[in-house]
């Protein structure tokens, strides 16, 4: 059992009232940590810290935030399978998956946007037949917060922290009530590499009439990052208007899963139970409707289906574990609810549905990786975002079909193409409206390249340049110059 404290103004305090919440891990569904729950009163003394603190960090330039960052990334490795071990426990993660992508890439965002900030440029204009010169001052934002998902803790808050600290902002930062421990062990490491007290504030809560809402209606904040659920970003997005805040936002999606008849198949069987099955399917990315071109469907299908089969499902701390519980209880019932509701829709069930209760698992929130064929693109559950280790798979004739399918949604986060012909790999990206898509590949990213999504999937863009713009304001200087 761990005690979270808020951390605020460099020190680990309980909330004011007392009051506290627990974090259950899916593993067993036991309490394996009491936190404390916060409120308008936490989040008005964090971003007074950061407010006051603001300041002296954007005046220390990049060069020297440098150097502090580098060491918040030297502690999360030092400290990688602590970290690893408390993410499986609080969310259910494969522990394997924690050791060698989460906590390795969560070190590199802070590396990745240390150096991008001290190589960071503006521009400028001459126009010396007028006498007149202009250039861009790129200026620290100000008070950031951020709200960070349950379903890859420590990496995606790290990919909002690392810029905006980079940048020159403070940070106050909300966690996910189902995953918080992850945060404060990185509130720790920042503590412990010497970061000034107010630059980076963690206060644990809810959402509504809770931490959340307080610091999305908080004046004082200057811009709100987001990643969740897009009826949750709907409900900031309007708690955040009457103070006019910056907005970044990556919600769900829907993701469109191609593969064309000339595919490679095993590079396409293999990238698409990744797809749809790695972390148990809690990602805004997975290419939940997986469309395959009709002359190859039976065989790419009953490949896939074997695949499925053999992928294993067991307790996320043994590291040959592929796939782990679901996060919440509450989720688990979501999910089967969606699994019974494909079956009324007229979906084929070809494996899995169900929950695993055998032995060891029978405690946990553990399905079975499930596949439904000859789905239709109309049914709710080839809309609905399910979030976990359903596929939706469907046939498809021609490439423009597919296309048509792939944009017939309100999500346009991601989406697959798995293709040798390279015009169909270009019109495919052209055409799908979407903020990622993959080329014979699944989850690689380039962190200078924009992320974020079309339609209800997002709003704006992260990553390089597009966080330096978020997390920065430009000023126009326009200088006279005489002769």
């Amino acid at each position: 059992m761990r005690e979270i404290l808020h951390f605020i103004d460099g020190e680990f305090v309980p909330s004011e009232d007392g009051a506290t919440f627990e974090s259950v891990t899916p593993i067993d569904n036991t309490v394996i940590a009491r936190v404390a729950l916060g409120g308008t009163a936490e989040v008005d003394r964090a971003v007074a810290a950061a407010r006051r603190a603001f300041p002296e960090w954007a005046g220390m330039g990049p060069e020297a935030r440098r150097e502090l960052l580098m060491r918040v990334a030297d502690g999360i490795e030092e400290r990688l399978d602590e970290l690893a071990e408390w993410e499986t426990r609080d969310m259910g993660k494969p522990i394997t998956a924690a050791r060698t992508k989460d906590m390795p890439r969560s070190a590199y965002n802070f590396r990745f946007f240390a150096d991008y900030a001290v190589q960071a440029g503006t521009k400028a204009w001459d126009k010396p037949w007028d006498g007149v010169f202009t250039y861009e001052l790129r200026e620290p934002l100000g008070v950031v917060g951020s709200i960070s998902p349950w379903n890859f803790p420590l990496m995606l808050l790290t990919w909002k922290v690392a810029p905006a600290l980079a940048f020159g902002c403070t940070v106050v930062a909300k966690p996910a009530e189902q995953s918080p421990i992850t945060a404060s062990l990185l509130a720790e490491i920042c503590r412990d590499v010497g970061m000034p007290p107010g630059v980076f504030n963690v206060v644990h809560g809810y959402g509504p009439e809770s931490a959340g809402e307080a610091l999305t209606t908080h004046p004082d904040v200057d811009a709100i990052t987001f990643t969740g659920e897009s009826n949750t970003g709907r409900a900031i997005m309007a708690a955040a208007a009457p103070t006019m805040k910056k907005l970044s936002f990556e919600m769900g999606g829907k993701s469109a899963n191609i593969v064309c008849a000339d595919a490679d198949l095993d590079a396409a069987v293999a990238g698409s139970l990744r797809g749809i099955f790695v972390n148990q399917g809690e990602v805004c990315l997975a290419g939940s409707r997986l469309l395959v071109q009709r002359p190859i469907y039976e065989e790419f299908l009953a490949r896939l289906v074997e695949g499925a089969e053999a992928w294993k499902v067991g307790d996320p701390l043994d590291p040959s574990t592929q796939m782990g519980p679901l996060v919440s209880e509450e989720h688990l019932e979501k999910v089967l609810s969606y699994i019974e509701l494909a079956q009324e829709e007229g979906a084929k069930l070809v494996t899995g549905g169900h929950r695993l209760v055998d032995g060891e698992l029978a405690e946990g929130n553990y399905v079975a990786p499930t596949i439904f064929a000859d789905a239709d693109n109309s049914m709710r559950v080839c809309q609905d975002e399910i979030f976990g280790p359903v596929e939706m798979v469907m046939p498809f004739d021609e490439v423009e079909e597919a296309i048509e399918i792939a944009n017939q949604s309100r999500y346009g986060l991601a989406g697959m193409v798995w293709t040798r012909d390279l015009d169909t790999a270009h019109r495919v990206a052209r055409e799908v409206r979407t903020g990622t898509m993959w080329v014979n590949c699944f989850f690689v990213r380039d962190l200078r390249a924009p992320f974020g999504g079309y339609k209800d999937s997002g709003l704006g863009r992260e990553g390089g340049d597009y966080s330096y713009e978020f997390f920065t304001e430009s000023k126009a200087v326009v200088m006279k110059l005489d002769g």
